[in-house]
């Protein structure tokens, strides 16, 4: 077919125009649209030749691959390539040289999206058998420079479009025009996270969106206010603040917007605390010296005084919510693990057991908790010296409650196999620093109350990650159940938590 026969397909429904005056603003737009994308998406690019639709693809495949130097070929005559990226898998078409718009079903589209996205070149060739939910960028050249419009059926792709390019001018303001995002993996929150690149420095982008779907309903979000999680970017600002004043190596904020909820903040690099899911002992050791310096600095202040003015208050961490995170141990874990509902009997023994436990960690010492205090969140600085070595992040959920909680996070690491020989080594640690501080530091007290805040943390983790398995589809987070298992029979032989743990092996039985 000649391209004199080819005739573009006429948007309807044009959501946003974007002018693009030059090829670096083609690629850099290939660039934000490439950060959006999941598995399911189709992209059509329309244009006539020479509009930039090749341009655009290679950039966001390139951009994807993390590889300036990856070959992308043009599949004018193999039709499709596939790139399996690390984040995203990304079939790139060209269907110029389509004979039939029902070939397109031959070459796997379908099949394709099920695991992950599409860019299509000449989208038109394939009439009416393209799948309406797709994303058309229309390309075309003005003066210099090029336009593209954006169109589509499914109205969600007005709001994902309308985020990532106030990103971009997010990033225009604070950053640098020219910075490069590139995609980093995230948590089990709706949280995203990018590394910006410019000629002066690498920055990370925290990215926090309003929640959708089943982590925006009303039951997630309530459970959410009822344990304190945090639900904006200014408890990011406000405890990195905080940390900061304590002398915590925390990366500092240089950037952000609260109102959309966009924070840039220093790129402390991707080294860890582990390695391959791996305790490296001299670092976990660091780690917990830093816990022991920063509790021995004595409670927080709850108030903390916000940068740009204001007061962020940090939440207490109460009973109610300590408790409500541990039943999800039984919503969730035992359901599936023990083949039965527990009663409400069971439930209610349960949560007898686990506030007469608490009774014990409330009468310990109270502080700043960050309530992520392992490997993922604890990152390794080699180049730098003593404490500086480490750098701390995602603290946004920080509160006030029971100091233990938090070293019961390092010695039961959810995402790395702690021994018990570093176990016990690290807690040794931990308790040698304390009492070089605070020479009347108690140890039985602390102890005890490390014994039932770790408890609480892996029955609450164990429930956690069933339910981002069976409502949310994560199953990666099952692969972190046998560890929280082992470290929970281990956790219960403290006798603090007998009762606990004879009703627990009485419930499997």
């Amino acid at each position: 077919m000649h391209l004199s026969e080819l005739t573009l397909q006429g948007l309807e429904g044009v959501f946003a125009v974007k002018t693009l005056l030059n090829e670096a603003e083609t690629v850099q737009l290939a660039e934000d649209i490439g950060m959006i994308l999941k598995p399911g998406d189709l992209v059509a690019l329309s244009g006539d030749l020479g509009a930039g639709k090749s341009t655009f693809a290679r950039a966001l495949i390139k951009n994807l691959a993390g590889d300036e130097d990856l070959e992308v070929p043009s599949p004018t005559f193999t039709l499709v390539q596939n790139y399996d990226l690390p984040h995203l898998p990304v079939a790139h078409f060209d269907l110029y040289r389509l004979e039939e718009p029902e070939e397109l079903d031959e070459l796997g589209l379908n099949e394709l999206l099920e695991t992950g996205a599409a860019l299509v070149e000449w989208p038109e060739q394939a009439g009416h058998l393209f799948p309406q939910e797709a994303l058309w960028i229309q390309l075309t050249e003005v003066g210099e420079g090029r336009e593209a419009r954006f169109a589509s059926a499914d109205p969600a792709w007005s709001g994902r479009i309308a985020r990532t390019l106030e990103i971009r001018s997010f990033l225009n303001r604070s950053a640098s025009a020219g910075s490069s995002r590139t995609y980093l993996a995230g948590d089990a929150s709706t949280r995203r996270y990018e590394r910006i690149k410019s000629d002066e420095q690498n920055l990370i982008l925290m990215d926090w969106p309003e929640p959708e779907g089943t982590a925006g309903s009303g039951a997630a979000l309530a459970y959410n206010r009822k344990v304190y999680r945090a639900s904006d970017v200014t408890s990011v600002i406000a405890v990195t603040s905080c940390l900061q004043n304590l002398g915590m190596p925390v990366p500092a904020t240089i950037a952000a917007d609260r109102g959309h909820g966009f924070v840039l903040q220093e790129d402390f690099g991707d080294e860890r605390i582990a390695i391959g899911g791996e305790p490296v002992a001299e670092r976990y050791e660091a780690a917990a010296i830093l816990l022991a310096e920063l509790h021995a600095q004595g409670a927080a202040e709850r108030q903390i005084l916000l940068p740009e003015g204001g007061v962020y208050d940090l939440p207490v961490y109460s009973r109610d919510a300590l408790l409500q995170e541990a039943r999800l141990f039984l919503d969730w874990y035992v359901p599936e693990t023990m083949a039965h509902e527990p009663s409400q009997d069971e439930h209610q023994q349960f949560m007898t057991l686990m506030n007469s436990a608490l009774n014990v960690a409330n009468k310990s010492e109270q502080g700043l908790v960050l309530r992520d205090y392992h490997s993922p969140n604890i990152l390794w600085r080699e180049d730098n010296q003593g404490a500086l070595r480490l750098g701390l992040i995602d603290y946004q959920d920080a509160m006030i409650g029971p100091l233990a909680y938090d070293l019961g996070s390092l010695l039961y690491d959810a995402r790395a196999t702690v021994d018990r020989a570093l176990e016990k080594q690290l807690e040794e640690t931990y308790l040698e620093t304390r009492m070089a501080h605070q020479p009347g530091f108690d140890v039985i007290g602390f102890r005890d109350a490390l014994a039932v805040m770790a408890a609480q943390r892996i029955f609450k983790i164990l429930g956690l990650f069933y339910r981002l398995a069976r409502r949310d589809g994560k199953l990666a987070y099952l692969a972190h159940v046998p560890r929280m298992q082992a470290y929970l029979d281990r956790v219960l032989d403290a006798p603090v938590l007998r009762d606990i743990k004879d009703w627990i092996c009485a419930l499997r039985r």
